[in-house]
């Protein structure tokens, strides 16, 4: 008889080498170095002095440097090569969801796969905060290639939740929270989410980003974007368990698509209110084509973080 949790492990393991093969042939030539390639800009480490010229930020003047030589000088910053980075990773109900080539979860944990090669090595080191609505758990940051793929077979090992205590928003403030108290040092923070229900996080979100860059990664299938014609429906919220039958008229598909279209632009206002990078994975298209054109528009950006 087939051991059909073995099976799974296996389906697992060979899904996992899949994605580090693919993020690391395509990814690795595309950008050099370490965090300074995924969210390009000036290092939080105080550097060399040098004259002040047109354009420079004025809150870099090194204002003791301009009095000793009467002339007007600022302060260079270099980049900590030794990044920390912590992911929040939203495995609530409402990610065991898909229509298309995955699900949202497979989604997420591709997401996390990404984020863990891209900032691997150089002494980096790399945690995670798991939510799934039922319990929170912390993954220590730590350094290395093997703790990295170790991180990622923990998460995806990580039992799916019946949605019983879930509250939508409130799982990921608590997991935002948990990066704050005690502050964890200036680094990277990723969350991973499919940012569903109102943005009740984004105080939480704003709080890290006194002290970290922040990039937000966010999961969406079609079928959160628009209803296909298909008659009478059942549809069901994973997070409370209820349903109801609608009839997918045109109107009824009208405003559908009216109100994710307007819960997304919600988002992305908080996101950017927020200072934070925002990523855009979807189950229906190439999830590392989608990262390489995000990564290679940071890297042109002027701006680093979305900032």
């Amino acid at each position: 008889m087939t051991d059909v949790g073995s099976v799974e492990r296996d389906r697992l393991e060979a899904g996992l080498r899949t994605m580090e093969l693919t993020v690391r042939h395509r990814l690795d030539g595309l950008l050099q170095g370490n965090h300074t390639g995924l969210l390009p800009g000036p290092g939080s480490e105080p550097g060399e002095a040098r004259p002040y010229q047109a354009g420079d930020d004025v809150r870099r003047m090194d204002w003791a440097v301009t009095a000793r030589t009467t002339a007007p000088h600022v302060r260079e910053t270099i980049a900590d090569r030794e990044l920390e980075t912590w992911v929040v990773v939203d495995l609530s109900p409402s990610l065991d969801f898909g229509t298309a080539e995955r699900d949202k979860r497979e989604l997420v944990l591709a997401g996390l796969t990404a984020v863990a090669h891209l900032t691997t090595g150089g002494g980096n080191r790399i945690g995670a905060v798991v939510a799934t609505g039922e319990r929170t758990e912390r993954l220590p940051a730590r350094g290395g290639l093997a703790h990295a793929r170790g991180l990622v077979r923990r998460v995806a090992a990580t039992p799916r939740a019946t949605g019983e205590g879930a509250v939508r928003g409130e799982v990921l403030t608590d997991a935002m929270d948990q990066l704050r108290r005690p502050p964890r040092r200036r680094g990277l923070v990723t969350v991973i989410s499919d940012f569903l229900g109102e943005p009740v996080w984004e105080r939480s979100l704003r709080a890290l980003r006194a002290r970290h860059e922040l990039l937000a990664i966010e999961v969406v299938d079609p079928r959160e974007l628009e209803l296909p014609d298909v008659g009478t429906v059942v549809l069901a919220d994973p997070e409370t368990g209820r349903q109801r039958e609608v009839e997918t008229t045109p109107l009824l598909r009208r405003e559908f698509a009216a109100a994710a279209s307007a819960h997304r632009d919600r988002v992305s206002a908080a996101l950017r209110r927020c200072g934070a990078a925002h990523l855009t994975l979807r189950t229906d298209r190439d999830w590392v084509a989608d990262i390489v054109r995000f990564a290679v528009a940071r890297k042109q950006s002027p701006t680093p973080g979305g900032r």
